[in-house]
């Protein structure tokens, strides 16, 4: 009789222990740091540089550059296509910058004069976080 509930104990401590290690987030469902340019940083040209990856909800993209020359500002569809801020426009200016993403479309571009236009911008597609 013993044996059955030290059994039945055994199951039931199994049972929680699988449960539990079920219920915890998986490595994967951590957030990615994206360094935008790599290793070149956010410059000219980088436009390109978001083919191929996949970004999800909660990854950070993490821009570097020298503020003294550069920025970052979030704009919407038709301020990626004419590199035109609008008044709602958030302008980041550290050097440093570490955005976390939300699931949909985002747009960034440099908006010193001239350098959006030689390709200092952005379109990232992130995708809703799964576990």
């Amino acid at each position: 009789m013993n044996s059955r509930r030290a059994c039945g104990a055994n199951i039931i401590l199994v049972i929680t222990l699988f449960l539990t290690l079920y219920s915890l987030p998986s490595v994967s469902a951590r957030p990615t740091v994206h360094t935008v340019g790599g290793d070149y940083g956010w410059t000219f040209d980088v436009r390109k540089w978001t083919k191929g990856k996949k970004f999800k909800a909660g990854d950070i993209l993490s821009f570097n550059y020298d503020p003294s020359f550069h920025n970052v500002v979030a704009v919407d569809v038709r301020g990626y296509r004419t590199c035109t801020a609008s008044s709602k426009s958030k302008i980041y200016r550290s050097g440093k910058d570490r955005l976390k993403l939300l699931e949909g479309r985002h747009y960034f571009i440099c908006n010193i004069p001239g350098h959006c236009e030689e390709g200092m911008k952005i379109e990232v597609d992130v995708l809703g976080n799964t576990k």
